[in-house]
């Protein structure tokens, strides 16, 4: 059976739960150290075949935190020079995404998911993701949804293919300023009133070291209000109460 999280699994109030994502590792952008300095658990994502992928995928590991595959995908709108190497574009062939998407997983050391870089374009292309997905389950991923499409087609998918998926709710970062990250940290925490489980991303790179500074400020009040996880300890969390039910 596949797995989504969203709002409406429902938790007790002293279990709720919230994970980071932090997106764009991989090519010694800023905010890495900040971001892995964090004292909380997160996922990270590490794009695969750029500079940095392997120290960056190594370095998360040993301070504890969850690795996944950030597999750069075609948008609807932008150039595709702006992926780099490696990525699913719609004129590809089965064959050749199959082989990247294999390529990618094995490029990113001690990856258990993956998630989709840009990818408005693919995500809502039934052929490819279903390549995608397939080569997740073989390998024994998860798939998290970065929903940049509204009409992502992974949750339709993933419920077939049996896959174990999530799907995040809030982006930290889609504005440079610290102001707007502010605001995205307090809406976060607000929404955790409310909600038993939530999913966020945020990014290194232009804004990387603004998202560290406010993540690293709002950490403690996060924490009142939920326990922060990675994105299989959900997957593991969700299981557990669908198995007591």
């Amino acid at each position: 059976m596949s797995i989504l999280i969203t709002p409406s699994n429902c938790f007790a109030e002293s279990n709720k739960h919230v994970a980071i994502v932090i997106d764009d590792f991989g090519n010694g952008m800023k905010g890495t150290n900040e971001i892995l300095s964090l004292p909380i658990p997160l996922t990270v994502a590490v794009m695969p075949f750029l500079s940095t992928t392997q120290r960056d995928a190594e370095l998360a590991y040993e301070k504890g935190h969850e690795v996944i595959v950030h597999l750069p995908m075609e948008p609807e709108n932008g150039k595709k020079s702006w992926l780099g190497p490696g990525a699913i574009t719609e004129d590809l062939s089965e064959q050749e995404i199959r082989k990247r998407v294999n390529e990618a997983i094995d490029a990113v050391p001690h990856a258990v998911g993956m998630n989709n870089h840009m990818g408005s374009k693919i995500t809502s292309n039934k052929r490819i993701m279903q390549i995608i997905l397939e080569e997740c389950q073989k390998r024994g991923l998860y798939y998290l949804d970065s929903k940049t499409s509204s009409k992502s087609v992974v949750p339709m998918l993933a419920e077939q293919l049996g896959l174990p998926y999530l799907e995040n709710q809030l982006f930290f970062d889609e504005q440079y300023t610290t102001s707007h990250i502010i605001k995205q940290a307090n809406l976060l925490v607000k929404k955790l009133e409310s909600t038993p489980q939530m999913i966020a991303i945020g990014h290194v790179g232009i804004a990387g070291e603004k998202t560290a500074i406010v993540l690293k400020e709002y950490v403690p009040i996060v924490k009142e209000k939920a326990k922060p996880v990675t994105l299989s300890d959900l997957l593991i969390i969700n299981r557990n109460i669908i198995d007591i039910q």
